[in-house]
């Protein structure tokens, strides 16, 4: 899963991005509001992570912004400003929750796969698709109720397929998933980890279009 962290301390946030990927996340870091509102494709991140006091603006600003853009992705915001006010007016502006610094990683993690959750219109932390089961929270997946081994990679590949079940992705849009901006890729490495996953689970569960990507069949 992709997210973006804005975030202008300058150990807070290397030192979140570094715990965010050991927990399976590719982390893009923008430090300021231009460099945010500038990112490119925000609107297919996984979620977004949002401090409300940047160096060049305040970050209630930029969620009405992406908001009012028609931005739908998941956001967060992370911040010091504890008052029931702050509170009030960033869930107001688009927020889909608000988390008080500091706090436990292990909490930050728990309410981002909340949010996966709530978008997904489910309760359980075990995503479901067929006989697959998978668990973002203990990095497990079962197949018929069977234990299945996956490496870190083929798991965030399967995490993206199947909570985008029945959709047509493009090689790129899978990079874009896996992998930071910038980070090496390339193509070819979509179709390796795509060929690993179908010898475990089964070759019918990714359907290949041409010219066009894979589709996760429900």
């Amino acid at each position: 899963m992709h997210v973006l962290l804005v975030e202008d301390d300058p150990e807070l946030g290397p030192r979140l991005s570094d715990r965010l990927r050991g927990a399976g996340f590719a982390v893009e870091l923008a430090t300021s509001r231009s460099e945010a509102e500038d990112w490119p494709d925000v609107d297919r991140m996984a979620a977004i992570i949002l401090d409300l006091g940047l160096p060049d603006g305040d970050g209630i600003g930029l969620l009405r912004d992406w908001r009012n853009a028609r931005v739908e992705t998941p956001i967060l915001i992370l911040t010091a400003r504890g008052s029931w006010q702050d509170k009030v007016e960033g869930l107001n502006a688009g927020a889909d929750d608000f988390v008080v610094k500091p706090v436990r990683f292990e909490e930050l993690q728990a309410r981002l796969n909340a949010l996966f959750r709530r978008q997904q219109g489910s309760r359980s932390n075990v995503m479901e698709v067929g006989d697959l089961a998978l668990d973002p929270m203990t990095r497990t997946v079962e197949q018929a109720g069977k234990p299945l081994s996956v490496s870190k990679q083929e798991f965030r590949l399967l995490h993206l397929f199947m909570r985008r079940a029945g959709q047509v992705m493009s090689q790129g849009d899978i990079l874009d998933d896996l992998y930071e901006l910038d980070a090496e890729r390339e193509l070819n490495t979509v179709e390796v980890l795509v060929g690993r996953l179908r010898r475990k689970i089964g070759r019918e569960r990714i359907v290949t279009l041409r010219g066009m990507g894979y589709r996760f069949e429900k």
